[in-house]
Order: structure tokens, then C-alpha cells, then sequence
């Protein structure tokens, strides 16, 4: 039996499960299996491994993409450069279980690729947590400038009160990088002017429950293009899949 699944807290908002039970019915995979695990501390993973002798690999969502990093035992580079990981993968000999952290971002390349294409210079990335060290690592390697913000203004980082009109019709992209809008508190959006956007924007939401959030609604009612999270959900899950089943890794 090989199991995998996703570490987290809260995971109500998670498609994971769904997505890989129908992968391995679609694909006849009847060994495998995978469930949500809801951590409320990075510090019962050790317990979570030692329970669970089939684990074979997990994803690794909010709040842990950067705090997971002390329970590695060798991280992939480009992981390290990007200080976010959301895939692991387990190595067992015997009692002894090794970690190796990945942090994917082929959602993210696939998902903007056609921004990236279609030449967008200038970016605005709302929220600063691990998620956001992927988008911003994505951009960078792009060639698209961006704007980091938070609630609150530090060094190298604007607020949510600092979106003037000016810097919003100069940014293509909006991408928002926060939990705002994930269920069940739908409603809820990032703070900003959207009464300044326009069929020249693309907004893109890493929130995937629900698909449309308010945020992507909000742009979609001033003719904005938008991305939804899914897309990279499913390039993501993926992504994962490959890398546990990957022997050279």
C-alpha cells in the first residue's frame, strides 16, 4: 500500500484528496491512496510519520511552507533559493525516515504563462507569506517587476494603503497570494481599489475553493482577465505525483 497526502491546518478548503482518490480510480491505482492530515503543530509530524508506515509523500500547504524546513533532511535547490516547500517526499530504511522537500512551481509557470508571454512588465503580489515566495521567485525569473504588499509597510514593502491609482494602472498583474476568499469565508477579498481596474488587468487567485472568488469576481465584473487557482492545483498535484515516484530524487 503507498499513501499519501497533505499537511496543513485548517484543510477544509482542500481539493487535494478529491483530485488524487479520482487519479488513482481513473488510473486503476488500487494501492494507493490519500488523505488530509490537519496539524494544528508542524511538531506532530514526527508523530504523523511514525503512525503512518505507508506514507510515502505529502504536499505541504499553509501555514507550514517555510517552517517545514527544519524537519528536512535534504532540500532541493531551487527549493532552498525560493525558502518555501510544498512537496515531500519520505524515504524509510528500516525505523529510519528521511525527508526531501521540493517547492513546485510549474503551477505557478503554467498558470501565467501567458502573461509571460504576452509581455506583462510590472506585477503586484498581495500578501507575504509562503506562497507568496514562489509567485515572487516565478516573476523574478521572468523578467516581470513586481510589488510586494502587506497590511503593514516594511522595508522593500508597500501597504494595501499605498495602491494609488497610478501604481494599479501601471501593473498588468494582480496576483493574490493571501487565504482571503478561501471557504467558507467567501466573501472576503484584498483590500484594494477595484473600482480602478479595467480589461487591461489580469487577476490571478491562488485560492482554488471556491474556483471564482470575490477577488477574481470583483475583477470580472470590470473586465478583467482572470486565473483561477485550479489550474495550478492540478499542474501541481502533478508535479507531486512525479516527484514521489521518481527513484532518481
Amino acid at each position: 500500500m503507498r499513501k499519501y497526502g497533505l499537511i496543513g491546518f485548517p484543510l477544509g478548503h482542500s481539493f487535494s484528496r478529491t483530485y488524487f482518490t479520482e487519479k488513482f480510480q481513473k488510473e486503476k491505482l488500487s494501492d494507493c491512496s490519500y488523505d488530509n492530515f490537519p496539524i494544528s503543530d508542524l511538531g506532530m509530524l514526527t508523530k504523523l510519520l511514525a503512525d503512518e508506515p505507508h506514507l510515502c509523500g505529502l504536499n505541504v500547504t499553509i501555514p507550514y511552507k517555510s517552517e517545514i524546513f527544519r524537519y528536512i533532511d535534504f532540500i532541493d535547490p531551487e527549493a532552498h533559493e525560493i525558502g518555501a516547500v510544498n512537496v515531500l517526499k519520505i524515504r524509510r530504511s528500516g525505523l529510519k525516515i528521511k525527508l526531501y522537500g521540493f517547492s513546485d512551481i510549474t503551477g505557478i509557470y503554467d498558470s501565467l504563462s501567458d502573461c509571460i508571454r504576452g509581455g506583462i512588465k510590472n506585477a503586484i503580489v498581495l500578501g507575504t507569506g509562503g506562497s507568496s515566495l514562489a509567485v515572487r521567485h516565478v516573476l523574478k525569473k521572468s523578467g516581470i517587476r513586481y510589488l510586494q504588499v502587506s497590511r503593514s509597510r516594511k522595508e522593500g514593502i508597500i501597504s494595501y494603503s499605498d495602491l494609488d491609482r497610478t501604481i494599479l494602472e501601471n501593473s498588468g498583474l494582480i496576483i493574490n497570494t493571501t487565504p482571503l476568499g478561501m471557504y467558507p469565508d467567501i466573501d472576503y477579498r484584498p483590500d484594494i481599489n477595484y473600482s480602478l481596474l479595467n480589461k487591461q488587468h489580469t487577476l490571478f487567485d491562488l485560492v482554488y475553493n471556491p474556483e471564482i472568488t470575490a477577488f477574481l469576481r470583483s475583477g470580472l465584473e470590470r473586465g478583467c482577465s482572470v486565473i483561477t487557482g485550479l489550474k495550478m492545483l492540478h499542474s501541481q498535484a502533478e508535479k507531486a505525483w512525479q516527484i514521489w515516484n521518481d527513484e532518481k530524487l
